[in-house]
């Protein structure tokens, strides 16, 4: 007890214990208690079991680093650290991440860097369902920079009402449409840089402009489209100071307003005049198709109409001579089935 594992460095006084680079492929099962900050970093470590960090070994671990390592799983109670306040998983390989990674009654944790670590939709569905579950109630700082994320879970920071940094860098980013930022009354920055957003809808513009504390924003390197519907982006970032450096913001697409500054589009650079609305011009057509079939069914009955009787009689001739034709039919069906008839027939054939 009080003692340092192999392949670690321990320092007593700075209650910090160091296992970076070195061929670990477990968490060292004996750990000094009095750590407070352990690093297990750039080894081959690719899972945490549950108890990986023992609680009533290590009552007082507040910091923990696991980041560059090569983690794939972590499972449930395999972080149910009482004091934890720090964690850093970034650079890891994360493809299953227990919700029930902290334990059943949740934590304390206050900064989680997953930067880099994410692999896969499963894993993030996982990191949804965690937070939402209100496991991560306290949490202050969430970095998910660099994992080529496309579109995040509807409702995963419903449960963070803590959060003040929220870091989404780096990644593919298309839209925000189902990402709800309500409740995030403590949110401060927020970083949405070098992302693919092509533009910030009038819905997350009001939620941006709904959270009180919110005065760090960054939307730089993004794919903007500068058409008709992003008219109220450039208009919020015109009226309001939230972003950083608004004055970079350029346009991307299309090729007319390749690098225009956003801040400096008018209505008649995007000729929105008349403006586009496909789901109207869909419910006219189907209204001008309907008044044209209904015409055309109309000047058919006019037809038929003025046409009866000669359809009458037509009608009449057709009968008359289905009858005659069915009565034929008939009459041959009699002699065929007339014995006498039969014969006599072929006598007269002979």
């Amino acid at each position: 007890p009080g003692g340092c594992p192999d392949l670690c460095e321990c320092s007593e006084p700075a209650r910090t214990v160091k296992c970076v680079n070195r061929n670990l492929t477990a968490v060292p099962p004996d750990l000094p208690p009095y750590v407070r900050s352990l690093f297990i970093t750039g080894t081959p470590l690719a899972r945490l079991p549950p108890g990986a960090f023992p609680a009533r070994r290590l009552p007082d671990l507040g910091a923990l680093n696991l980041s560059g390592n090569h983690l794939q799983a972590v499972e449930a109670g395999a972080l149910a650290l009482p004091a934890l306040r720090q964690l850093d998983l970034s650079g890891n390989a994360l493809s299953s991440l227990s919700p029930q990674a902290f334990g059943e009654g949740g934590s304390a944790l206050e900064e989680l860097a997953l930067r880099g670590a994410l692999r896969g939709h499963g894993v993030l569905s996982s990191l949804a369902a965690l937070l939402q579950a209100g496991a991560l109630r306290n949490l202050s700082r969430l970095d998910l920079a660099d994992n080529a994320l496309l579109l995040l879970p509807a409702g995963i920071f419903t449960a963070l009402p803590a959060l003040r940094q929220l870091d989404l860098s780096n990644n593919s980013l298309v839209g925000l449409q189902n990402v709800s930022f309500q409740g995030l009354g403590q949110l401060q920055s927020l970083n949405l840089s070098n992302n693919s957003l092509g533009v910030l809808w009038n819905s997350t513009l009001a939620q941006f402009r709904s959270l009180p504390a919110l005065r760090h924003i960054d939307l730089g390197r993004n794919t903007w489209v500068c058409d008709c519907a992003i008219e109220d982006l450039v208009a919020w970032l015109k009226e309001d100071d939230q972003v950083e450096g608004k004055e970079a913001l350029t346009c991307a697409y299309p090729d007319k307003m390749l690098g225009k500054a956003l801040l400096k589009i008018n209505s008649s650079d995007l000729n929105c005049s008349v403006p586009i609305d496909l789901p109207s011009q869909l419910q006219t057509s189907y209204v001008f198709l309907g008044i044209v079939l209904a015409l055309i069914g109309a000047i058919f009955l006019l037809v038929l109409y003025l046409n009866r009787k000669g359809i009458k009689k037509w009608m009449h001739n057709i009968r008359d001579a289905c009858r005659d034709h069915m009565e034929g039919y008939h009459y041959r069906y009699e002699i065929n089935a007339d014995p006498r008839l039969t014969n006599l027939s072929s006598n007269s054939d002979v």
